[in-house]
């Protein structure tokens, strides 16, 4: 089974992953998943990841962060643009994801940033997801 949507695959694993109360999530390695990882460890979204070294493929395995009450640092994860439908933003189009209390992350010329980023670089690009 080939899959269609790597990034909503990602999203989807670590949503029910919390719903299960689990502590960490494991999923297929990729470059764009490594990065979206560092950007939500940078957020405080998640407590840590790291790349296990497996066969056939390596795998990223994802820590999940819980307040002191076992709630979810994520409370929302949607996945924006999709392979059927693209949303491309320029930099002057990216608003703060919930008033800044949420991020969003967008891929562009200068590799995966959040919306902050994209905004203080002044560039734009494909807005892959966001997160609170």
């Amino acid at each position: 089974m080939s899959m269609t949507d790597p990034i909503a695959d990602l999203l989807t694993r670590i949503r029910n992953a919390h719903l299960a109360k689990k502590d960490r999530v494991e999923i297929p390695a990729s470059k764009v998943k490594l990065e979206i990882c560092r950007l939500l460890q940078d957020e405080g979204f998640i407590r840590s990841f790291e790349v296990v070294e497996g066969t056939p493929s390596n795998r990223v395995r994802i820590l999940l962060r819980y307040d002191r009450n076992g709630r979810p640092a994520i409370e929302y994860l949607q996945r924006v643009s999709k392979p059927g439908r693209r949303v491309y933003r320029g930099a002057e189009d990216i608003k703060p994801v919930l008033n800044g209390l949420g991020v969003g992350i967008i891929s562009t010329s200068k590799g995966l940033l959040t919306d902050t980023q994209a905004r203080e670089q002044r560039v734009g690009g494909e807005f892959l997801c966001q997160v609170w």
